[in-house]
């Protein structure tokens, strides 16, 4: 039976007046049965507050759109599924559960689209404070065992099992696909002249692309969502697992992950939500 714990922080690094990352935890424990729980970090994009507003509006709409899911009667009923399920179902017809995910996994996906929404109305509405306005976003949401992760922009979600941490999210950068697509090694995104260059955002068009994950946790694993302000500056993700792992208390370790970006640069805002499966 998985229960969840969280840490979620965030620091304006050494370079930056203003702090645009905002990040959020929820976890609903029932007396009986598996955690709920909603993940978010979003990293905002725009001068003169731009970022500030859009990453605030797109947290506090995500928080508002999944508040009914800790709301069920029984949230162990919302999404607990291996992936040999999934795929043992896909190919037996035994539609049910499958459906259960599916529909967990749209509901996710109408929420990023509501926020983005909210975010390009308010920049509209807005011009002499937001006109610039956008966000990246990388969320999951996990019930139990289950756990759906989505994400736009360059904000990741990672899984740290044992000693390997594995990258969920695709960043929707340019050198992201560069890197996809053989024209520069993964190692050069960190001194690339246009590494900050992303080509999906929240607030940018009416519409926007998602990309969504269904991952299924263990007891002992983590998953970290952080934005680019970590991983651009801690950039052997051996450093990330051995602060983890090494930390007395999961406060800690996001104290000491924020404390090692900025050591190496701090060139931005840092934001991080730990969770932990246990």
């Amino acid at each position: 039976m998985i229960k969840l714990q969280a840490v979620a922080l965030t620091d304006a690094g050494r370079e930056r007046q203003i702090n645009e990352d905002r990040v959020w935890t929820q976890v609903f424990a029932a007396s009986e049965g598996e955690s709920v729980g909603l993940f978010i970090v979003c990293d905002g994009i725009g001068g003169h507050l731009g970022g500030e507003y859009a990453s605030h509006w797109a947290v506090e709409t995500v928080k508002h759109e999944m508040q009914k899911s800790f709301c069920s009667p029984d949230p162990r009923a919302t999404v607990h599924l291996s992936q040999e399920d999934l795929e043992s179902w896909e190919h037996t017809g035994q539609t049910t559960k499958l459906s259960q995910v599916r529909k967990i996994e749209e509901k996710v996906r109408e929420t990023i689209e509501k926020a983005n929404r909210v975010v390009f109305e308010y920049a509209q509405q807005k011009p002499e404070k937001a006109a610039d306005a956008g966000t990246t976003i990388t969320m999951a949401f996990v019930s139990g065992s289950r756990a759906i992760v989505a994400n736009v922009g360059d904000s990741r979600t990672y899984m740290l099992r044992g000693d390997k941490l594995r990258q969920i999210t695709k960043d929707h950068s340019l050198v992201a696909s560069l890197v996809a697509n053989g024209q520069i090694k993964p190692e050069e995104i960190f001194s690339h002249p246009q590494r900050n260059l992303i080509y999906r955002s929240l607030g940018n068009k009416i519409e926007v692309q998602i990309d969504t994950f269904i991952e299924t946790l263990k007891s002992e694993d983590y998953l970290l969502l952080c934005s680019d302000g970590l991983w651009e500056m801690i950039q052997d993700e051996k450093t990330i697992v051995q602060i983890i792992k090494g930390a007395e208390s999961m406060e800690e370790a996001v104290t000491l992950l924020i404390d090692a970006a900025n050591t190496a640069g701090g060139e931005d805002n840092i934001g991080i939500v730990l969770v932990k499966a246990t």
